[in-house]
């Protein structure tokens, strides 16, 4: 028990260490083989297709809540095509999101950890 707590102790400070090592975040940098097939898909999925799709999926949502007299087959249809049409957008913020250092980052990582009441006057 006391070996595994000891392993788990240095398994979260060796991820902590990782963490305040990183200096930027690169997310989906590169690629550029698959931009013309990422924009090919975008193009379809916010265009006149997709919008067909979407249609067709909250037709079909209607028509199976009216079959079955319930509501919920028309907000699943309206949930999927609102998701189908929105995917591209939020998968293109997520996957261009980054973080750069900025100057006074850059200048406080620097700075002695022993000094910190005097950083504290001077940010403030």
């Amino acid at each position: 028990m006391k070996k595994q707590r000891y392993m788990l102790g240095v398994g979260a400070l060796a991820c902590l260490a990782l963490v305040l090592t990183m200096a930027q975040s690169h997310a989906g940098n590169g690629g550029t083989e698959f931009s013309g097939t990422w924009t090919t898909l975008q193009g379809w999925v916010e265009g006149t297709l997709g919008k067909i799709i979407t249609t067709g999926m909250v037709l079909t949502g209607v028509g199976m809540g009216i079959a079955r007299q319930n509501l919920m087959p028309l907000a699943v249809g309206a949930g999927g095509g609102l998701g189908l049409y929105s995917t591209p957008t939020i998968l293109g913020q997520v996957f261009s999101g980054t973080i750069p250092v900025s100057a006074p980052t850059a200048w406080l990582a620097a700075q002695p950890v022993f000094d910190l009441p005097h950083l504290a006057t001077m940010l403030l």
